[in-house]
């Protein structure tokens, strides 16, 4: 019977993830990876505010409209980062120990951080004047800003939306992983009750 109500599941999302390996394993190294990356921007954003001066810019190093990484945004930045190592840790927690409920604020994320990569691609495809102007606020002594700025303004969108939508792509997959391995523990968990209850009622 457990088989019966599990298969139409099986149609619908894979078990396997890229280099073959398992959606509970693909999600465990994402929340690890993403930890990793964001307990180092936290010891840099820590060091930051407890060592300013070794990381402070001027004005005009910064092009006069760029200084905005004050002690306010400082502490937002580290609590934003905070936050990210919990999510992180509880997809990666929820996925060790199958606890679905765990992995859908990771999930949660993921979608917000596609939706807000597509709203990029959409800006710059409906405004792509943005892309210069832009470019014009960096820095003078920002790297290779003078060949960048020399490339056809259209040949540079093509470029960026490209680069854009590779991004999005393989965000959309690891969103799949992500999603894959949810069901997964979801479908394997309630086969487990249907199967104690199924136990059960034998036994009885």
């Amino acid at each position: 019977a457990a088989e019966m109500l599990s298969s139409p599941w099986a149609r619908f999302y894979s078990n396997s993830c890229c280099l073959c390996c398992h959606v509970r394993t693909g999600t465990i190294l994402l929340g690890v990876w993403y930890l990793v990356i964001n307990s180092v921007v936290l010891l840099i954003l820590l060091s930051a505010l407890t060592n300013p001066d070794q990381y402070h810019l001027t004005t005009a190093e910064l092009g006069g409209e760029f200084e905005f990484m004050d002690d306010a945004n400082m502490c937002i930045a580290t609590a934003i980062s905070l936050l990210m190592i919990l999510i992180c840790a509880m997809a990666t927690y929820g996925a060790y120990k199958q606890h679905a409920a765990w992995i859908i604020p990771f999930f949660c994320y993921q979608i917000f951080d596609f939706a807000l990569n597509t709203l990029v691609a959409i800006s710059i495809l409906v405004y792509p004047s943005t892309i210069q102007d832009y470019l014009r606020q960096l820095p003078t002594n920002f790297p290779y800003k003078e060949e960048i700025m020399s490339v056809n303004p259209t040949c540079l969108v093509v470029i960026i939306l490209l680069f854009i939508s590779i991004i999005l792509a393989f965000k959309g997959y690891l969103i799949s992983c992500v999603w894959n391995c949810y069901r997964y523990i979801n479908s394997r968990n309630n086969s487990d009750v249907l199967v104690y209850i199924t136990t059960n009622d034998t036994a009885v």
